[in-house]
């Protein structure tokens, strides 16, 4: 009986599938792995409370991480790039005004899939280290001057426009910084008293401070809770 000989496609189809199960499977013990520092801490997190998680073998873990370390850093090295793809896109999807690019990039630190307390844990669990905390640092500090850098630049444009006389624009950028890191701290330790729509409303009235003619200042209640419906 006559054959037929597989197309190239054909030919590459298994190997398609195989890249993509491999990528499935990195990407279930990560999550995985987000799940146990949430739970456990980086100290109580084990390959086996990993594999609990994610269903799987220490075998496969081991397969695709080789060492506790590694699965750990390529974690912190996802949420750190989830983060800055987030940033990114809402920056370049925002309007062409420096300030509305500068408030994108605020709203985007605090969406609901970027800003879960899971998420915010497992961060601060690693920044806690402090054995290991500068090679953490160091994994992260790239993404987080780009950010830095942009919204310097953000901030210098909307200076450079006339009428300010607050602080340069080095110093609102590093205050940005600050501001995210100690409300996504509120919003993990007291989640009944700080919310996402809160924490963007207390970052736009901070900005509102020292650019009043470009941002406007959000109203809050007399318990200092947001009346200004951001989501």
């Amino acid at each position: 009986m006559p054959t037929t000989k597989p197309s190239s496609a054909d030919r590459k189809a298994p190997a398609s599938r195989r890249t993509a199960s491999k990528e499935v499977r990195r990407q279930q013990l990560i999550d995985a792995t987000i799940n146990s520092i949430a739970k456990h801490g980086i100290a109580g997190t084990t390959m086996s409370t990993v594999t609990e998680f994610a269903g799987l073998s220490i075998g496969i873990v081991n397969f695709h991480f080789q060492s506790k370390q590694n699965l750990l850093e390529e974690t912190l090295m996802y949420l750190a790039r989830e983060h800055h793809d987030h940033w990114m896109k809402s920056y370049r999807d925002a309007g062409l005004g420096a300030p509305e690019k500068l408030l994108a990039i605020v709203d985007a630190h605090f969406h609901p899939r970027i800003c879960t307390r899971k998420k915010l844990a497992v961060w601060y669990a690693f920044y806690g280290e402090a054995g290991r905390r500068a090679r953490y640092r160091d994994l992260a500090d790239q993404i987080d001057d780009e950010r830095l850098g942009v919204s310097r630049a953000l901030c210098a444009e909307i200076i450079g426009e006339g009428d300010h006389t607050g602080p340069p624009a080095q110093q609102i950028a590093y205050t940005l910084e600050g501001l995210y890191d100690g409300i996504c701290l509120n919003i993990l330790m007291y989640p009944e008293h700080f919310s996402r729509p809160q924490a963007k409303a207390q970052i736009r009235a901070y900005l509102a401070s020292v650019f009043p003619r470009h941002i406007a200042m959000p109203s809050f209640d007399s318990e200092g809770a947001s009346k200004t419906g951001i989501d």
